[in-house]
């Protein structure tokens, strides 16, 4: 049976509708990053998108074809994610350049009626056995086998360290309620929010929103946070 990441790491990918904190360990990521309005048909974001899977499905077909990845194992290609920030608070730096660790840049909130201010960073989760070279192999045979351009795909490190996190049922509009929940549960627990230039509000989605009526889409909505006093 094929391995899955939703199935194995529930603290990560399936929480409660209440929130809770977690404790995010370090993950490699097939990273696409961009600006503008996500719903925009034929815009950047859905390029990006297409980007993502067409290298996932490269790596994860990989057996049936010519490349041989050290360690390999079947398994599930993981959920689309996103990073997100908005124009004029933090714009992304030298650091994403290179897809270093923990490259990420962003504000202290988000305002989703200003979606054409939206920068993002779409990932998807790369299995541990996926090296920068087996990646940079996947990037070039998917790019020649869709006749596109593939240049702006990343391989990104990030380690989230401690967060909050809630699972959101509802359409992505209404998003800040559950932001707000998640805060209030922080507080509580004596932690602030610790959004910087370098941990960014992070979403994970769990529906395929081509498919799902928005009142059943499930995202899980993740804020980076500290000790109170730290």
């Amino acid at each position: 049976m094929a391995f899955d990441y939703r199935k194995e790491y529930k603290e990560y990918y399936m929480p409660k509708e209440m929130p809770s904190i977690v404790n995010v360990p370090k993950m490699n990521y097939i990273a696409v990053r961009g600006c503008g309005d996500p719903n925009e048909e034929g815009g950047e974001y859905k390029k990006a998108i297409e980007q993502l899977y067409a290298i996932a499905y490269t790596i994860k077909m990989s057996k049936k074809g010519s490349r041989s990845i050290e360690g390999y194992f079947d398994y599930v290609v993981p959920p689309l994610e996103g990073f997100w920030w908005q124009e004029g608070q933090h714009p992304a730096d030298e650091a994403m350049q290179a897809g270093c660790e923990s490259g990420l840049t962003g504000p202290e909130g988000i305002d989703y009626s200003r979606k054409e201010d939206f920068h993002w960073i779409s990932v998807i989760r790369l299995p541990g056995f996926v090296t920068e070279e087996d990646f940079c192999w996947a990037v070039q045979a998917a790019a020649e086998k869709k006749k596109q351009d593939f240049s702006k795909a990343e391989f990104m490190t990030v380690e989230e360290g401690l967060c909050v996190q809630c699972m959101h049922i509802g359409s992505y509009d209404e998003e800040p309620a559950t932001v707000e929940k998640i805060h209030r549960f922080m507080e509580q627990q004596g932690y602030v929010l610790d959004i910087t230039d370098r941990r960014l509000h992070h979403e994970i989605y769990l529906s395929d929103a081509r498919k799902t009526v928005p009142e059943k889409l499930k995202t899980v909505i993740r804020h980076p946070i500290r000790t109170k006093g730290e």
